[in-house]
């Protein structure tokens, strides 16, 4: 399996997964030039894609859905209520290419599973998702507010996984956001800060050591990469887990693809 967050941040989320045989990207939340770019820079040619994957209609993570989809013949994958609020915004899709899942189900594209789980996020039908490749696994979950057991039931047992780390709650509160919006990103629907990200990773952990864990969607205005990161493995130490060999760390990057990892 190989994995690849290719943009990661509030202003636009994609992440590349695939195999020999079968490649797909969970979101589309840049321009589609962008997308092609980063695909292109860690050699793997937008015309192999086999499936879109979209986990809710928020515009950084569908903005180059329909360009990527119309310019490769890509299919599209999301539930029913997603489609329905993000199907003007994505311009008109072929109908082959229109793949309308259930809210939890599983996918198999060629050799790999696609399994969808809910999140509490303020979209229509938001999901995560975990995919399988042999004996491999990775998980995507970003956009939430609260760490429930579902998503932990879903990721815990993935090698790789793509976890949020949105916010630092007083870079929140006492920053420039209005209120409504700051109570919005603090809510149970919201996004996840960088301490319960920290405290999401020592239940994941205890369920198996090795993981290698991208922390992702970084606010620009509320965060920064190297606060986030700090403050994640100063959560992790008090509990007694060793950076680098109980789990590895990295940063999903906002502008450009992160680092490839080949499992």
């Amino acid at each position: 399996m190989r994995f690849c967050s290719l943009y990661s941040g509030s202003s636009g989320n994609s992440i590349f997964i695939g195999n020999e045989n079968n490649q797909i990207i969970i979101d589309a939340g840049m321009p589609g030039k962008k997308i092609d770019e980063a695909l292109k820079k860690i050699g793997q040619n937008p015309k192999e894609l086999k499936g879109i994957f979209i986990t809710h209609e928020h515009s950084d993570h569908i903005k180059g859905a329909g360009i990527v989809s119309r310019k490769y013949d890509i299919p599209i994958y999301a539930n029913d209520k997603t489609w329905e609020a993000m199907e003007k915004s994505l311009g008109k899709i072929k109908e082959h290419n229109i793949k309308i899942m259930d809210k939890r189900s599983t996918v198999t594209i060629g050799d790999l599973e696609v399994k969808s789980f809910n999140i509490p996020h303020d979209a229509i039908a938001p999901v995560g998702y975990t995919i399988k490749s042999g004996d491999k696994c990775a998980s995507i979950a970003t956009d939430f507010g609260t760490f429930t057991e579902e998503i932990k039931d879903n990721i815990k047992d993935s090698d790789i996984i793509l976890l949020e780390s949105n916010h630092d709650v007083n870079m929140l509160k006492f920053g420039p956001y209005p209120y409504n919006l700051k109570r919005r990103i603090l809510s149970e629907i919201g996004h996840l800060s960088n301490e319960d990200c920290g405290e999401a990773l020592v239940q994941l952990i205890k369920y198996g050591l090795g993981k290698e864990v991208f922390l992702g969607h970084l606010s620009g205005t509320n965060n920064h990469p190297d606060l986030a990161y700090q403050t994640v493995i100063t959560t992790l130490q008090e509990q007694g887990i060793k950076l680098g060999e109980d789990v590895k760390l990295y940063m999903a990057n906002r502008h450009e693809p992160s680092k490839l990892i080949n499992l």
